[in-house]
């Protein structure tokens, strides 16, 4: 057994475990914070120790508890709970002193201490999991795993006490993303670690615990269970063993899974398993490695000292040699008595008696201060013969004894509590609180015992601020800690003016000055505590009018406080300006950094940008300082910005962008850039922010350390771009190497745009290699010259400045309509056909006659040359146009041209753009060959997006409308047009007329003596009867029409309609070919 211990807390749980130590033969040794050399637990121990530091931070400083322990000659070393009790790095320093560290081993600490890999072990050990992440995840990612569940807890990582949780029922993505912000930030203060994951909320649950303990060998014995439901915002109010009402067979399940998760680890010590059950079953929660508070009332039941048990394990008992462990004997009931403000003690007095224990640490003119936990006792009743209704009116009885006066407390509320029917009845769940707050509320606390006319029982009071008096006097409205005062006797100050800084509960407060005047007196120091009401200094009001320059009045505006310099200084390392030879590199490469680009697509002075400061995720390898100096913003640019304002509105200019930066990591993506897509992908989900994505880069980043993942094909980035697909237009831009991942990216948008010699591919050379398909040069995978005809690049461009300008240009036209705009000649359509039917002509003649002056944007040009695809304009307003080109087949139909409009018309649909169909074509390729690239499916599917259109589709017959292609050209029938009209050489027919011919008088071609004659007599009369005047008389079109009218036609029959993410969404997304 040890000789001496050193306990490493304080409050009631370190008067505990000193009693347990006495009774071991051990002598108990404790420390104490500098501001805390008259707390209770300082007289309980046999040797106090001074530590250097005040506050909580004197407890948690590892390097001066070991000292402590050390100066004090002690061989062990009691944690308790909170604090150092699960810091793995404390154990190891208490090993490497050559003292015990009471609880379980530094790598079990590790292993339960990050939450996500306590779910792992969990998952090993066959217990039932509730669905979450597989590790941290960031906001975005959060919000992802939100929408597959009802509701969802955010939880930090590390920790536990039920610090850094937050729970989220509404699935809205902004309250998720502010819940995951609050959660990080608690996470962080508490633990140093801002991790949060996330876990499907279970409402309406039991929060039920087992108590565990091991000796280290593999053996663990459960010593029943504890029902934690009363509860709020995470923090256990009321603990009760054996849980009420519990299914004998749950508990079974219980016991079972948490001694098959300790037995799997080793476990030695005590330790909590914590569980939720439901209605559907029971799910791991976390392990809390170490001594529970609420260990009392198993101590209770089972008449076993677990707090002398974990000392013996720790000295080398096993479990055979600690036992026996009785049955459980009744039940038991904690309620902890917490403080609701600071102050000083004026009365306490707690109550005694048969079936009462109480832990409390406390007495009359001790200052409780509010930088500690504020539990002031645990009152625990236990009754032999288990009934809970006997519990809770005996628990009633002791509260009402209890006399704690000078602070606030919650007697009231656990009264409330013990007295709720439900509660009696053992209906417990994790909303009891709020289930039963009005019942809680109004219940009434008797209080069984006298009065003293010198005592004060003050309610909760505001923390800070100054309160003058007619004296002058400026006193504290709350009790706390002086961090700083900020004035000397004899300063002037303004009213307003910074006197004195308090820290109340963890927050510092400002104590400003009431008015002017002059500082007479000091009468606090730095890491004093004062009361509420408390003098703090004296103000003669007297010498300074408001009106004079006090301390305080003025503020200079330009001044650059220190914090903001450091900021500014760390942003600008990221910019161009601080990484000339990255710069020059890019330069000589004919191609431009990240930043210009985004400087020449985003309007001037718009760009917000997301994650500046951003790093790689690569700690574990590299220094901060090397990070920060080569990894910029984790290679990747992101943010909002407006595009085109001047054109369409500031409103209808907002646009969403990401740019690779190739100069670092060679645009790779890595964990980091990873969450910061995804934050931008999902902010244009919520806002309808189109998105431009500068994707050059080599895909997926290997060499990234700092997280827990192993594939990373969990991440959602794909999955969220994907899903924006149809709901807001997405640009890519491809130059340099664009592979695998970013290449993924590219080809999910609606349109990409590739500089000259660009190389674009799902797999780089090293996948290609790796997958055994040999080694190859970047040059020769994906290159232009295959991605352009092949139909993958839609616009192919000499530089990033014309691609940029492109994108710019291809914006527009889901941004609205513009004011200025210029009409060509229209007589030029007059002559765009010629009047020999037999005669090819340019078709993109009549295209530019019929669009506004320089607003065509062809895309697939170098693709299916059969059809022409283009965005265009007429009188400023932005239309999809379709167009056959004779010059290619004569204009039929073949499958790639086929595949190249269907998908158009998807893209126009999506965002609200009409399409104008100019009309020219001998109907759909056949034949042998055509067949074999199955045909009947792709030119199909112009029938099947055509008819289900939901934006209006304008026909133009400029000359030939045959056969299906026809009817293929215009969503499936003459009349499925917003109109159908003909130029002068329109021809229309079921097929080519030289074919229908053929075919039709094929017997008397063959009896004919001059077949040649007869058949230009017969192909004479059919042109007559097809040709656009004759179908029009029988009213299969609209009308035969002067070519120059057309523009007319088109704005008088399509509708004003909302271009871009204002169109209704109507699609589940554009298909990628």
């Amino acid at each position: 057994m040890f000789s001496r211990l050193l306990i490493a807390n304080r409050g009631e749980i370190a008067i505990r475990i000193a009693h347990a130590a006495v009774e071991l033969g051990v002598t108990p040794v404790g420390v104490y914070a500098t501001d805390d050399a008259d707390a209770p637990h300082v007289s309980a121990v046999d040797e106090p120790v001074a530590l250097a530091g005040s506050g909580p931070a004197g407890y948690l400083d590892v390097d001066d508890v070991v000292r402590a322990a050390r100066e004090a000659g002690a061989d062990a070393v009691h944690p308790g709970y909170g604090f150092l009790s699960e810091n793995a790095t404390f154990a190891r320093a208490c090993a490497a002193a050559g003292i015990t560290f009471v609880g379980p081993s530094p790598e079990v600490l590790d292993a339960f201490g990050d939450k996500t890999r306590a779910r792992e072990l969990a998952r090993e050990a066959g217990v039932p999991l509730p669905r979450g992440t597989d590790g941290p995840v960031d906001a975005a990612g959060a919000a992802a795993f939100a929408r597959t569940v009802p509701a969802v807890m955010l939880k930090a990582v590390a920790g536990g006490g039920g610090r850094g949780m937050r729970a989220v029922t509404s699935g809205d993505p902004d309250e998720v993303a502010a819940e995951h912000a609050r959660c990080a930030s608690e996470a962080l203060a508490a633990f140093g670690d801002d991790r949060v994951y996330a876990e499907e909320l279970l409402t309406g649950a039991r929060h039920v615990e087992v108590q565990v303990v091991g000796d280290g060998s593999g053996a663990v014995v459960a010593l029943g269970e504890r029902d934690c439901s009363v509860q709020r915002r995470n923090q256990k109010v009321v603990e009760i063993t054996p849980a009420p009402g519990l299914d004998p067979g749950v508990r079974d399940e219980l016991r079972s899974a948490a001694v098959r998760l300790a037995e799997s680890v080793q476990y030695a010590g005590l330790g909590t398993v914590e569980f939720l059950v439901s209605s559907t079953g029971i799910s791991f929660l976390e392990v809390n490695p170490r001594l529970q508070v609420e260990h009392t009332i198993t101590e209770e039941v089972t008449g076993v000292d677990l707090v002398a048990t974990g000392i013996r394990i720790a000295a080398g008992a096993t479990l055979d040699e600690v036992r026996p462990f009785g049955d459980p004997v009744g039940a038991a009931v904690q309620l902890r008595i917490v403080a609701g403000s600071a102050g000083g003690l004026t009365a306490w007095s707690l109550p005694a008696g048969r079936g009462i224990r109480v832990d409390g640490a406390g007495y009359r003119g001790y200052h409780v201060s509010p930088r500690y936990d504020p539990l002031l006792a645990k009152l625990v009743v236990h009754d032999r013969g288990g009934d809970l209704a006997v519990l809770a009116a005996r628990a009633a009885r002791a509260l009402s004894e209890c006399r704690i006066e000078g602070v606030a407390t919650n007697l009231d509320e656990l009264a409330g509590i013990v007295a709720t029917p439900a509660f009696v009845r053992g209906e417990l769940t994790t909303s009891f609180l709020d289930d039963h707050a009005g019942e809680i509320g109004a219940a009434h606390r008797p209080r069984r015992y006298g009065s003293d006319p010198g005592s004060t029982d003050p309610g909760p009071g505001d923390a800070t601020g100054g309160s003058p008096d007619d004296a002058g006097l400026v006193r504290a409205a709350g009790a706390g800690t002086v961090v700083s005062v900020d004035v000397s006797v004899g300063d002037k100050v303004a009213a307003g003016a910074a006197l004195v800084v308090l820290e109340a509960m963890k927050m510092e407060h400002v104590v400003a000055a009431p008015s002017s005047g002059t500082v007479t007196e000091i009468v606090v120091t730095p890491a004093e505590t004062v009361d509420a009401g408390g003098v703090l200094l004296v103000l003669d009001r007297s010498e300074v009018d408001d009106t004079s320059d006090g301390v305080g009045e003025a503020v200079d505006l330009d001044t650059v406080r220190a914090d903001l310099a450091d900021v500014r200084a760390r942003h600008e390392r990221g910019l161009d300006a601080a990484r000339p030879d990255a710069v020059a590199k890019r330069h000589g490469r004919g191609l431009r950094t990240a930043r210009e680009n985004l400087a020449d697509l985003c309007d001037d002075g718009s760009f917000v940008e997301y994650g500046p400061l951003a790093i790689a995720a690569q700690r574990r390898r590299r220094s901060l300082d090397d990070l920060v100096e080569r990894t910029p913003a984790d290679g990747m640019l992101a943010g909002t910005a407006t595009v085109n304002a001047d054109l369409v509105g500031e409103e209808n200019a907002r646009v969403a962008v990401i740019a690779y930066d190739y100069s670092v990591l060679a645009g790779t993506q890595g964990a980091t850039n990873h969450r910061k897509k995804d934050r931008i992908f999902e902010l244009c989900a919520r806002r309808g922010l189109p998105l431009v994505v500068y994707a050059e880069g080599g895909g997926g980043r290997p060499g990234d350390t700092d997280g827990a993942w192993a594939s990373m094909l969990d991440v959602p980035a794909f999955e969220l771009v994907a899903k924006l697909s149809g709901t807001v237009p997405l640009v890519s831009v491809v130059a340099g190497r664009c592979f695998a991942g970013n290449a993924a990216l590219a080809g999910i948008c609606d349109v990409i745009i590739a500089v000259e010699g660009a190389n674009l591919g799902m797999g780089g050379p090293a996948m290609i290699e790796g997958g055994g398909l040999g080694v190859v040069a970047p040059e020769d995978v994906g290159p232009m010259s295959t991605q352009v005809p092949n139909g993958v690049v839609d616009v192919l461009v000499p530089d990033e400045a014309e691609a940029t300008r492109v994108a710019r240009q291809y914006l527009s036209y889901f941004q609205g309509p513009v004011a200025d705009w210029e009409a060509p000649d229209p007589r030029t359509l007059r002559h765009a056909v010629p009047p020999n039917r037999r005669r090819v002509y340019d078709v993109r003649v009549a295209i530019d006659g019929v669009a506004d002056v320089g607003s065509v944007l062809e895309l697939r040009r170098g693709f299916a040359p059969a059809m022409i695809t283009a965005l265009v304009r007429v009188e400023g307003r932005p239309m999809g146009l379709i167009a056959n080109d004779p010059t290619h087949l004569g204009g039929a139909i073949d499958v790639d041209a086929a595949d190249k409009a269907a998908r158009f018309l998807q893209l126009c649909d999506a965002f609200g753009l009409p399409v104008i169909s100019l009309c020219d074509t001998p109907g759909f390729m056949v034949g042998i060959e055509s067949e074999e690239q199955a045909a009947v499916r792709h030119v199909s599917r112009l029938f099947a997006v055509g008819a289900n259109l939901s934006v209006p589709i304008g026909l133009v017959i400029l000359r030939k409308c045959y056969g299906l292609g026809g009817q293929g050209m215009c969503g499936g029938s003459l009349k499925a047009a917003a109109f159908a009209v003909a130029w002068p050489t329109g021809e229309l027919g079921g097929m080519g007329l030289e074919g229908a011919v053929r075919l039709g008088y094929r017997k008397e071609l063959d009896a004919a003596d001059d077949p040649a004659a007869l058949f230009d007599e017969l192909l004479a009369a059919e042109y007559e009867k097809g040709k656009a005047v004759s179908t029009a008389q029988v009213f299969e079109i609209d009308d035969v029409i002067d070519p120059a009218d057309t523009r007319r036609w088109i704005a008088a029959s399509f509708p004003q309609l909302s271009a871009g993410v204002k169109a209704g969404n109507v699609r589940p997304f554009v298909d990628t070919w």
